[in-house]
């Protein structure tokens, strides 16, 4: 293994269908520079690759001299563990694209690709909620569900990088059809899109019911979102608190089995949908008590996380620093 370079910094990318955070980081985890870009996936997969460029000399510039390590990025899609290629990330149209390999020939520094919540779940580990334990699980929802998991003190990656997809576990196998193709999976009730379809859904079957929330939007039931939803659960209004709770029924079965599965000792539940739903948390809490096994719940924790927007990009640099063995797993 390398010797620490301590004092060296690493950058952190966090790349998605319409922007590039960035983030240039210390050993500790401490940001010291920030910058966001389009990542402009219309233009092509070199144009994205042009982006991450500008990002990567943008932040180098900010560094005052001090030696840049290199670059990880966290990307949302299917990553190959060993090649850093991207199988597949529909929101930035790349298909079996050797990322790692592109972005190491224009810049001539090592490079590390992993999924973003994967980058998200090693920053909550190493620098956020996660800090100091062994087994630590992550779930945000926002338009979809992902998650990342990390056991024995390893993030898991799984033989094909896909490790994780706590979204696609099914708690209804007679639910409603998931994007994925499957029916019944925890994102086709608690992401984002599956939120808005049930909300819309129900508000055509029962006008008089979903009236608070059609006026929300002006009357135009094609506007009606999670967003609303939650607008509307925070005024109380029958139709969006029952579809937040059958939200929080199923994100609480989902959480069971991954407690039952993993026994982490802590479970960060975050992203747009938990944020903008205060009450969400309360009801995944109360039904992963409830459904899981004792032995492996009396002990678990669900928090909130604590990096916010940064922590995929403080993931990322964190693990290309592990990666180039600049320092010990944590």
């Amino acid at each position: 293994m390398a010797a620490d370079r301590h004092g060296a910094l690493c950058i952190g990318l966090d790349l998605g269908g319409t922007k590039l955070a960035g983030a240039l980081v210390a050993a500790d985890g401490t940001v010291l520079h920030t910058t966001k870009l389009p990542s402009r996936p219309e233009e092509g997969a070199d144009q994205v690759v042009e982006v991450v460029v500008s990002a990567v000399e943008e932040l180098t510039g900010l560094a005052g001299g001090r030696e840049v390590l290199g670059v990880g990025i966290g990307v949302a899609g299917q990553i190959d563990p060993e090649t850093g290629a991207v199988h597949t990330a529909p929101n930035l149209k790349f298909r079996e694209f050797p990322l790692r390999a592109r972005v190491e020939e224009r810049l001539r520094l090592p490079v590390a690709v992993l999924n973003d919540v994967q980058a998200v779940t090693y920053g909550e580990w190493t620098h956020g909620a996660g800090k100091g334990v062994d087994d630590f699980v992550c779930i945000f929802v926002g338009t979809g569900v992902g998650g990342g998991v990390v056991a024995d003190g390893h993030l898991v990656r799984g033989a094909t990088g896909s490790a994780g997809e706590v979204g696609h576990m099914t708690v209804d196998l007679h639910g409603p059809l998931c994007r994925c193709g499957n029916h019944g999976c925890v994102e086709a009730y608690a992401g984002g899109w599956a939120i808005a379809e049930r909300a819309r859904a129900a508000i055509a079957h029962d006008p008089v019911l979903g009236a608070a929330l059609l006026a929300l939007e002006d009357g135009d039931l094609s506007r009606v979102a999670g967003e609303t939803v939650a607008r509307a659960a925070a005024d109380g209004d029958p139709l969006a608190l029952r579809i937040v709770e059958e939200t929080g029924i199923a994100l609480g079965a989902g959480a069971a089995s991954i407690v039952n599965g993993f026994n982490p000792a802590v479970i960060v539940l975050g992203g747009g949908v938990v944020d903008g739903i205060p009450g969400l948390l309360a009801i995944v809490e109360r039904e992963m008590r409830v459904r899981a096994l004792s032995a492996a719940v009396d002990h678990a924790r669900l928090v909130p996380p604590v990096l916010g927007g940064l922590a995929g990009a403080i993931g990322a640099a964190t693990w290309l620093r592990r990666e180039l063995g600049h320092t010990g797993e944590i």
